[in-house]
């Protein structure tokens, strides 16, 4: 089989089946991203996998419309990606599947250059005024012209619906945001959760050293986790929530972990996100306890969840975060929002607790009963991780399901 995996930050949801298939003596693989990204994510090559990189488009400029925006940057990265597929070809490789992310306008023009391959997408989302994260926090509320943006933003993922054979979603929830007319051709198969590395480990510690603090089980660990620290994962919610969290329990550490760019949303006028919440909220917290370690190591990562007493994970009704399905593998005791594609996995005192988005006091109320006693929750947790081993694991259920999507799909 001949396979070609694009996504413009590769390996993307892609790692594992790289991995795989690069293994496969009777499977040709070819990873397409852009440049920089492959020179960044890739430190060492796969073995049996070409990487193929494009270079990355020009932005689109002030003067075109803001309601053709997103628009105009997927169909100019749609043609630099037409590029790079017409070398691929001009090289001999024509592949029977395609497996691509369609988000950023990369496949618009591949059914030009391989009209008879397979294409499968990754629907990750697709854009709605009403029901998921548009005009969801008062907060932060949208204008008319906002409206207009997003429907035009949905030109080129109506395109790729169009086009695809078969499309993937990793939850139900998100395969329900895409049209009616499409969602039977959409299935629902999750990227997977390594349970065999991501486990319980009692064990486990995490120094600071310039702190000359070591955190271990034994500790009480409040953890938050986002790629970057902003609204959509409800940090505003979870700032304002530290003040009477850390009064109750004068022992607790709060460990915080994510970059301070924006992932999602809009960016604040000025500074960043967690510059405006510690001016709201600083002075009423005790930093010798409240950690902000920014961007950490996976290895880190996993070692923060397997000490953490109760993990805080809190998001718009949006994609749905790798990070909370590893912290349930990893046996933690998830402190998560009412928000759909939250309830997909969490059901409320059995297998994590759930909270009101906007409620700092929920928060807190479910936080202290963990930290009060949190040998009483053990069987949560237990039932938190497993069922991410029976609905979300990667070697028995995910990959298994996504490699039979693959290679039912060949040309």
């Amino acid at each position: 089989m001949r396979l070609l995996l694009i996504h413009q930050n590769l390996p993307g949801q892609y790692r594992h089946l790289l991995v795989h298939y690069g293994r496969q003596p009777d499977c040709q693989v070819i990873g397409l991203g852009e440049a920089r990204r492959l020179r960044e994510n890739f430190r060492a090559p796969i073995p049996g996998v070409k990487l193929v990189g494009y270079q990355t488009p020009s932005p689109s400029k002030a003067t075109t419309m803001p309601t053709m925006r997103a628009t105009e940057a997927a169909v100019t990265r749609g043609q630099v990606v037409l590029k790079a597929l017409l070398q691929i070809k001009k090289v001999g490789f024509y592949p029977d599947v395609v497996y691509a992310h369609p988000g950023w306008g990369e496949t618009l023009f591949l059914k030009d250059v391989f009209p008879k391959s397979r294409l499968l997408h990754f629907c990750e989302f697709y854009y709605n005024t009403a029901g998921q994260d548009f005009s969801f926090d008062p907060e932060f509320p949208n204008s008319a012209d906002d409206v207009l943006r997003l429907r035009i933003r949905n030109l080129h993922h109506l395109m790729a619906l169009e086009q695809a054979d078969v499309g993937i979603a990793p939850t139900i929830w998100q395969r329900t945001r895409f049209p009616s007319a499409y969602q039977p051709k959409i299935e629902v198969v999750h990227d997977g959760v390594d349970t065999d590395y991501v486990k319980p480990d009692d064990q486990a510690f995490i120094e600071f050293p310039n702190k000359k603090l070591r955190l271990t089980k034994a500790d009480e660990v409040i953890t938050f986790v986002s790629r970057n620290l902003e609204p959509y994962r409800g940090f505003h919610i979870f700032m304002r929530a530290l003040p009477e969290l850390l009064k109750a329990r004068p022992n607790a550490h709060v460990v915080i972990v994510g970059g301070s760019d924006v992932s999602y949303g809009r960016r604040p006028a000025k500074g960043t996100y967690r510059e405006l919440y510690l001016a709201e909220i600083g002075d009423r917290i005790d930093f010798s306890r409240v950690h902000f370690v920014g961007k950490v190591p996976y290895a880190i990562f996993l070692k923060l969840l397997q000490v953490s007493t109760a993990h805080v994970y809190l998001t718009y009704p949006f994609v749905l975060s790798w990070s909370m399905m590893e912290a349930m593998a990893a046996g933690c005791l998830v402190v998560g929002s009412r928000t759909p594609p939250v309830e997909e996995v969490i059901t409320n005192e059995k297998n994590g607790l759930l909270v009101d988005f906007f409620s700092s006091q929920q928060l807190v109320e479910s936080i202290l009963r963990i930290c009060e006693d949190p040998n009483r929750m053990q069987e949560v947790r237990e039932r938190a991780r497993q069922t991410i081993v029976d609905r979300y694991d990667l070697h028995r259920i995910c990959l298994p399901r996504q490699k039979e999507l693959i290679e039912s799909s060949r040309a």
